[in-house]
Parts: C-alpha cells; structure tokens; sequence
C-alpha cells in the first residue's frame, strides 16, 4: 500500500463524508478498498488551515505535519505493527521496549494506547483546528480496548472528533458501532482502479493478472505484489491444494495461507451453488462430481477458527502440512 497515494474513489467519498456532520464516523468494508486513506484523508481535511469543499489544503503548515508524521492535533491509535508497516512513530516507552528486546511489537491496540488517546481528547487543541482520534484497523480493539473508548466516544470532550476504520465490521462492539455514524466502503469500476494501479507504477498486465486474485480490491492487488506472488503461483494454488502438495506453499506464512485457503473455499462453494467465482478462475465440475456442500462448510468453519489463531507462534511447517491436508480432504470428497 502506498499511504500518499489517494485514489479518485476515496477523495469522492471523502468529500461526501465533509459535507456531513457528526463527531465519529466508522468505514467499514472489505480489505483493499481504502479504509485508511479515507480515514486520513478525513483527518487531513478536518485539521487543515485552509480546507476547501473537497478536502485539505495539502500546502499548509498542518497538512505538512501529517506528512511527516508529527501534528500535535492527530492522535494515531493503531497496532504496532501497522503503525511500523505505515511509517507512524512509536510511543517512546513503546519504542524503548521494543528496541531492548523486552516484547515484540504488538498486533493489537493495547489498552495503554487507548488511555493516551483518552487523555490527548481531554487536551487543549494545540493549532486551534480541533483534535482528531484515528483507529485503523479497528477491529483490532480488544474487549478492554474498546469499552475503555466507549464513554469518550459517546461524550467527546470539546472539539475532538473520531474516524475509525475497519476491514471487519462484525468484529466490534455492538456498542462501539451504535455511537458511529457509518459509511460503507464504495467498489471501485474496475477500469479506474486499473488505471490508478498503472499511475503508481504497476505494470498493465500485472495488474490485470492480479486483479481476480485480489476480489477486485485495488490495494489487495499492491498487498499481493509485496508478497511476491505472481499471477501464475495463484492460479495454480487450486490444484496444488487438491493434490495435497504442501511444498507449493512451504515459503508462504501462515496468515497468508489461511487467507488464500479461505478465498478458494469461498470460490469452490460458489461453484456448487453454480455461482460465479471471485478468486480463482475455477471451472465446474462434472455432473455429480466435485466437493460436497457439507465438506465445504465444515472446511469454511474450520478456517474461521484457524484464523483466530493464525498469528501464534506454532511450527510453520507442520501447520502448512495440517492446512494442505485439510484443504485436500475438503476438495475430495
């Protein structure tokens, strides 16, 4: 992903959004189509010195700021690890932890983040533009997380305002989405997002050939290009899986596996129920032939478990085999 730069979609959207009012928004939708560039671009417009109808400035001393990562006014609550992957600086006890080996950075947002959130709403606005509490990805606020959040954001001290940002929406508090507005992600038409995808540099034909592979979500299409995949490696995943071959994926980590064996359980359901497929370029199967629908759904279950526990520090090796022999066993029978 590349943070600067905005697609056309997101700065209508984004547009649409100012022209609103309310104190916390929540954008939700699948991964890939812009959730944190929207959020920022909220941010952005929100705190700029001179804003206009369709957002920020972009040449003023506060856009500066949030460029370089340093507004006093914009408080980024995000896990570690995404804020690493994103170019956002560490609390500095965070960083020393971090640095003398003490933890790992996390990938949730711990509490002790949330309660300098907290504290920073409470704050006098330093360039007099408001203050501004952005969560990406939100769903990674756990059950403390997220209650210590609930009070700010049903009673906001003074000019603060909230964008929260979410790629699984069904993950929150019931009561942390009742005191949002809600907006739900706009798909791009595949023709602009090619288009955008070529403006940052990816060439025409990869992108087509990543296109499938990513559902149609633009930023999903740069996360596959980072990970090295080549179209081809993708479309030959189905059957790799099929035949039980665990050395197609020995070099891809876990949460990417599980995430690609989700996507093709999703296709091959779609295929029994004689839909189309949104992943793979997969064909139907003989009258008769192919997985059962219950072997399909006992997959789909289990995968939602595995993915909860994707991030543990298992033996990567042996999960990959567990994973390919299960995936055989679904597509068999």
């Amino acid at each position: 992903m590349q943070p600067g730069a905005v697609p056309p979609w997101v700065r209508v959207q984004a547009k649409q959004l100012l022209a609103q009012q309310g104190h916390a928004w929540l954008l939700h939708g699948p991964s890939g189509l812009g959730q944190y560039r929207l959020a920022l671009e909220l941010a952005r417009a929100w705190l700029c010195e001179t804003p206009s109808e369709s957002g920020a400035c972009g040449q003023c001393p506060s856009c500066h700021a949030i460029d370089v990562r340093t507004h006093a006014d914009l408080c980024v609550l995000m896990p570690e690890t995404t804020l690493l992957e994103l170019g956002w600086p560490l609390s500095e006890k965070a960083q020393a932890d971090i640095d003398d080996k003490k933890r790992k950075a996390s990938r949730e947002i711990r509490v002790d983040a949330m309660r300098d959130a907290i504290e920073f709403s409470q704050r006098t606005s330093a360039r007099g533009r408001g203050k501004v509490v952005l969560v990406y990805p939100a769903e990674q606020m756990n059950a403390i997380t997220a209650n210590a959040l609930l009070k700010t954001l049903e009673e906001p001290p003074g000019d603060v305002r909230f964008v929260l940002a979410t790629e699984s929406s069904h993950q929150l508090l019931p009561t942390i989405r009742s005191r949002c507005l809600g907006h739900a992600m706009v798909w791009p038409e595949p023709a602009a997002a090619l288009s955008w995808l070529v403006d940052q540099g990816v060439d025409a034909a990869t992108a087509k050939g990543h296109w499938m592979a990513a559902g149609g979500r633009p930023d999903d299409v740069l996360r596959l290009l980072s990970s090295g995949r080549s179209a081809e490696d993708w479309q030959r995943f189905p059957a790799a899986m099929a035949a039980g071959n665990a050395s197609a994926v020995r070099d891809w980590a876990i949460p990417e596996l599980v995430d690609a064996l989700q996507k093709l359980c999703h296709d091959a359901l779609c295929i029994q129920q004689q839909a189309e497929p949104r992943f793979f370029a997969l064909k139907a199967p003989a009258p008769g032939k192919g997985p059962s629908l219950e072997s399909l759904s006992r997959w789909s279950v289990a995968l939602k478990k595995q993915r909860i526990t994707m991030e543990h520090p298992f033996n990567a090796g042996l999960m990959q085999e567990a994973l390919v022999e299960q995936a055989q066993r679904a597509l068999n029978s």
